[in-house]
């Protein structure tokens, strides 16, 4: 197994290190603005008028005013100042005359939509090629990868001339599936090319990303997985996923070792497009099926990856903020010597930061692939405020904001990071994610955020308590004080002490802030609610998501914060008991 060596983050910069960040950074903003200062969004966007008027006789390549012009003059923008231009992309027929070189030059490689935790409609992008692909942080060598990733994708937009000949055709689907299909030149032209094949160091046929049915996705993913004794690394979207794997391993461990043994696949749901390209890959192997058998299922006992898969060594997936409640149970299933690991901080919109160092799934060093500057989180924000990589200081809170290859705006992130020190190799700040921005509970009395939810939790799941797997939270308005309403899904069973979970959630969430308290004792706040939904509750959740979005399953988010009505009801259809 390889190595890659600690890196420990210095607290505060050198002049050495803060001159080098400079230069990167002054020189990553200077291709940006002369990539994209020509598109139709920076000549016309009244954000970027200023700027313009500023830079109207200048060398946007040589002359360093530009850079000072484009921090002092173009504002943080949202996804509104967006919208007006993307809208175009939506028009039918597309003309390709309207939407070349709108954010960037050319045409987008695909439109991702954004995960909505909030609840809210999604949000869609335009994404172009990149001649430098993205690249994960340090991780271990792997030659056998079992790749849960989607390949699907909604009806393509299709750019035509003024005679109707299509130029392109423009998938619309997760970003991960986007640049998965980017960087490998996946094209949705050739897929069917691929449907039957196992692209090498895979496990599974490339048509098994085509399963849209989250249950069976994960059921189809397993089968081959499990067939494969030369597994040494699984990569998925979030940790979260892997546990819904492995709870649905346990539900058809019989079926699954049955269709191993003869080399069939089992009748799961809503397969039937993809079967003939997956029958010809599964071979029968009863030896291989009598050793799954001897095993045991997921959940049987602890360590069960490390002797289903002896060479598996690494799990790819993002675990940090509220996706790290799965990893107590993700780290029984593997067993101690596998390593977790979270690649990068990534949204829809951008890459944020890639993991400092392999197996710490919590610190991330900001990405120097575009431009990513900060908002002080404390006082009032203007764009006079935006801080740059260099003027960061050690525990300050920031909202990322970010300038792209895929667009030239200030774009505000609904993230808030902390700040931890700087990479002592370039400069670059290392971080923590903190809480989503606005992704917050307001009360009468008080703010709770998703960091202090996090840590109410932390505080009643014991395993004299409850332990729980993943969480979402409402406020519970059912009765009166009303009060912070939690469902839970839970590993093993209630404990001993279970009582005391609603007076240890309080008793958390006092500590966030003394207003919790005077509001209990005016009888303007009650005691947190805690309700255990049936198992496999959140997995659906992920599946009905997906469906009623058209967003595929295994990208879909359990928000910290759930607002929807209708996800609310859905979700206290489904509790099992209430402490």
């Amino acid at each position: 197994m390889s190595t890659v060596n600690t890196v420990h983050p210095i607290t505060t910069l050198t002049p050495e290190l803060e001159a080098v960040l400079k230069e990167d950074t002054d020189r990553r903003l200077r291709n940006l603005i002369a990539a994209n200062i020509n598109t139709r969004y920076a000549r016309s966007s009244s954000q970027h008028s200023d700027f313009r008027l500023a830079i109207k006789d200048k060398d946007v390549q040589n002359d360093e005013s530009v850079l000072s012009d484009f921090r002092r003059l173009v504002p943080p923008t949202d996804y509104e100042s967006y919208r007006p231009f993307f809208e175009k992309f939506n028009s039918r027929p597309c003309r390709s005359a309207e939407v070349e070189n709108m954010l960037a030059p050319g045409f987008p490689t695909h439109i991702p939509l954004s995960s909505a935790t909030s609840g809210k409609k999604s949000k869609q992008f335009a994404k172009y090629f990149r001649p430098q692909p993205y690249l994960p942080g340090p991780s271990l060598r792997v030659r056998v990868t079992s790749l849960m990733n989607t390949f699907a994708y909604r009806d393509p937009v299709d750019v035509v001339t003024d005679t109707g000949e299509v130029v392109t055709r423009i998938p619309v689907c997760n970003e991960s599936t986007g640049v998965m299909r980017a960087q490998n030149k996946w094209s949705i032209e050739t897929d069917e090319t691929r449907m039957a094949s196992i692209l090498p160091g895979h496990v599974a046929p490339w048509a098994t990303g085509f399963i849209l049915h989250h249950r069976s996705f994960l059921l189809i993913h397993a089968l081959f997985t499990l067939a494969n004794t030369s597994v040494e690394g699984i990569t998925l979207t979030f940790v979260v996923t892997f546990m819904d794997m492995m709870f649905r391993i346990e539900e058809e461990w019989s079926t699954l070792i049955s269709s191993i043994r003869n080399g069939t696949i089992p009748d799961f749901e809503q397969i039937d497009h993809v079967r003939t390209y997956l029958e010809p890959n599964m071979h029968a192997d009863p030896q291989r099926a009598d050793e799954l058998q001897r095993i045991g299922p997921p959940l049987s006992s602890p360590g069960w990856a490390q002797r289903v898969w002896p060479n598996l060594k690494l799990l790819t997936c993002v675990c940090s903020g509220t996706f790290a409640t799965a990893l107590p149970q993700a780290r029984i299933v593997l067993g101690p010597t596998i390593v977790i690991h979270n690649p990068w901080y990534a949204c829809t919109e951008c890459l944020i930061g890639r993991n400092l160092n392999c197996g710490d799934t919590e610190t991330f060093v900001v990405a120097a692939d575009d431009l990513i500057e900060f908002l002080d989180m404390t006082g009032e924000q203007t764009h006079g405020d935006v801080l740059q990589a260099w003027d960061l200081q050690s525990g300050k809170l920031y909202q990322p904001v970010s300038t792209t290859h895929d667009g030239l705006w200030r774009y505000l992130i609904d993230d808030v990071v902390q700040v931890i020190g700087f990479d002592p190799r370039n400069g670059l700040p290392v971080f923590r994610y903190s809480r989503r921005k606005n992704l917050e509970i307001r009360l009468p009395h008080a703010l709770i955020t998703e960091a202090d939810l996090l840590s109410v939790v932390c505080a009643f799941s014991r395993e004299d308590i409850v332990e729980v797997q993943e969480f979402t939270t409402v406020v519970d308005e059912r009765r009166l004080p009303l009060t912070l309403g939690f469902f839970v899904s839970i590993t093993g069973n209630l404990g001993p002490n279970v009582k005391s979970a609603r007076q240890k959630a309080f008793a958390a969430l006092v500590t966030t802030s003394d207003e919790h308290q005077i509001a209990f004792d005016t009888e303007e706040f009650g005691l947190p609610t805690i309700r255990i939904v049936k198992p496999g509750t959140f997995a659906d959740y992920r599946r009905w998501r997906g469906e009623s979005t058209k967003i595929g399953a295994s990208q879909m988010k359990l928000p910290a914060v759930l607002t929807d009505p209708k996800a609310q009801e859905w979700m206290a259809e489904r509790v099992m008991t209430e402490l």
